[in-house]
């Protein structure tokens, strides 16, 4: 009877192609419930660690874990802790404008630097993108978009509006308060790419021209230290600094020029 059973066994098991330790096996119960209810209460109780720092307090607890064993039950329990993707500004990409005329682009940016007391000094810069003059550098330690818009119309009393203001994504700059402004103002605001300076390079060269031959010559004491030295420099380099752009003149030099030749 044993015999014609085994016999039975073996043909069932080549019809099925199985092995025969497959054909006998039995499912046995969940080994892993007391691991599997230790880490649900331990992800209950720190919600924002992840499986190998749970790892660690259940060694704590006396387990020996693999962590490939303990990744895939806190897969099981859908423990994973949920991480928010950061928002990435897209942008088209902005070349630079073929310029020809003043007032027909400005750019516009901040530099960073400090006092002799350590306080924090930020400053605005603006400058033509054709003539190269430096319009407006505001010195303080904190410039709202409120602040610029401020700057800009008093620079725009004293030479018009420009079509067009090429600037970064920075919060001041991408404000409902300045959107609005240049809505009102019917001037255009060119937004480079993110992480592409020098799709802003007019600017961004003055910037190092900036640091290199004034920040950087000198110490200020107080905040209005800085501001007279900042705008002594801003004044010598419209008047006086050659720009190797310009054919080695002034940028109010040429600004005079174009002027004279328009007229």
């Amino acid at each position: 009877m044993m015999a014609e059973q085994s016999l039975s066994e073996r043909r069932a098991c080549k019809l099925l192609e199985m092995d025969r330790s497959s054909y006998r096996y039995e499912p046995q119960t969940d080994q892993d419930g007391k691991v599997r209810a230790e880490l649900v209460e331990l992800a209950r109780q720190k919600p924002r660690f992840g499986y190998r720092r749970l790892g660690v307090l259940l060694e704590k607890r006396g387990h020996k874990l693999n962590h490939k064993r303990l990744y895939r039950i806190y897969r099981e329990e859908h423990l994973a802790v949920r991480r928010l993707k950061r928002k990435h500004v897209v942008r088209p990409v902005t070349p630079l404008a073929n310029l020809s005329k003043a007032n027909q682009e400005w750019s516009m940016d901040f530099v960073a630097d400090g006092l002799a007391t350590g306080r924090a000094l930020r400053i605005f810069t603006l400058v033509d993108s054709f003539t190269r003059e430096c319009l407006a550098l505001e010195v303080d330690s904190c410039l709202s978009s409120g602040r610029i818009t401020r700057v800009l119309d008093w620079v725009m009393e004293q030479r018009g509006a420009p079509e067009a203001i090429r600037c970064d994504n920075g919060p001041e700059f991408t404000s409902r308060h300045f959107l609005a402004w240049c809505e009102e103002h019917h001037i255009r605001p060119v937004h480079i790419q993110p992480g592409r300076p020098m799709q802003n390079g007019y600017v961004e060269s003055f910037n190092g021209r900036f640091r290199d031959e004034c920040l950087n010559a000198n110490w200020f004491q107080t905040m209005n230290d800085a501001r007279q030295k900042i705008e002594s420099w801003r004044q010598e380099y419209n008047h006086e600094r050659p720009h190797s752009s310009l054919g080695y003149r002034p940028p109010q030099e040429f600004a005079d020029q174009l002027r004279k030749l328009s007229a």
